[in-house]
């Protein structure tokens, strides 16, 4: 991830750069907006300890006890937490057409707890307007 982290400070820098010199007309902007995570849909290990909190953890499940399936991996965890000050995150469930629906919602919500007890920001969808029809207003509840 540091690879990564280097390349949106280095684009951030340089636009600041262009941003404050004296000929700003025809600057181009390549900032990294947005990073689209993929997360891998199968299980990445089960009862280990929580790095953050040393599988004392949260919830009826408890984050370190047996049987306590994670989605995220360590270095999900760590990539996330890199960047999340610097860059919009959309974590995206991979291959999630090979599961069924109950499958997927299951895995976005275990994976949405997760993220929340690492505190990782993720991208927030804004909400829609209300003069929109309800067939979109269904279809964005279903992305958040």
């Amino acid at each position: 991830w540091k690879p990564v982290a280097d390349y949106i400070d280095q684009q951030f820098e340089q636009y600041f750069r262009d941003e404050s010199g004296l000929n700003r007309k025809n600057i181009q902007d390549n900032r990294v907006h947005c990073c689209i995570y993929f997360i891998s849909p199968f299980g990445h290990g089960y009862g280990q300890p929580c790095p953050r909190c040393r599988g004392e953890g949260r919830g009826s499940a408890g984050w370190g006890s047996p049987g306590s399936p994670r989605r995220l991996r360590p270095l999900d965890v760590e990539f996330m937490r890199a960047l999340h000050q610097r860059v919009n995150i959309v974590p995206v469930l991979a291959k999630a057409d090979t599961l069924t629906p109950a499958e997927v919602e299951r895995m976005k919500n275990k994976i949405r707890e997760e993220i929340e007890h690492y505190g990782i920001r993720i991208y927030q969808f804004p909400e829609c307007d209300s003069d929109e029809d309800e067939e979109f207003k269904l279809q964005d509840q279903a992305l958040k």
